[in-house]
Order: structure tokens, then sequence, then C-alpha cells
């Protein structure tokens, strides 16, 4: 029989804590890719040839990669 490893309360809370967090993130990925439209790569080839960045000013947009960093 193998010795029982003991965690104290706290330890076992941040344990079950981190593991929802980390399903939590797989499962938004799942969504966000659900979410994504299929792009082949003829219609892929026409969006960058008919996209030009000079039209697109960074003013224009919103950086949200910060969002995806955030713990809580």
């Amino acid at each position: 029989m193998e010795p029982a490893l003991s965690l104290d309360a706290q330890a076992l809370k941040s344990l079950i804590k981190e593991s929802v967090r980390e399903v939590m993130r797989e499962e938004w990925f799942k969504f966000f890719d659900m979410l994504t439209p299929y792009v082949n790569d003829e219609e892929q080839a026409e969006i960058e040839a008919s996209f030009s960045p000079t039209e697109h000013p960074d003013s224009e947009f919103v950086d949200i990669t910060d969002w995806f960093n955030r713990e809580d």
C-alpha cells in the first residue's frame, strides 16, 4: 500500500483552482476556434491581395493581447 499524500486545505484549494483555470482556458480556446470561420487558400489569397495596411492606421485597432494574459 502506498503512503497517502496529505494536503492542507489551502494547498488543495490552490490545486483545484489552478486545475479549473487550465480547463477553462482550454475550453475558451476551443470556443474561439469554433467561432473562427474556415478560409481556404484561394479565399486567403483574395483577402491578402485586397488588403492594404496603409488604408488601416494603427489608431483604428484595439490591442487585445493582454486580455488573454490576465489571470483574473
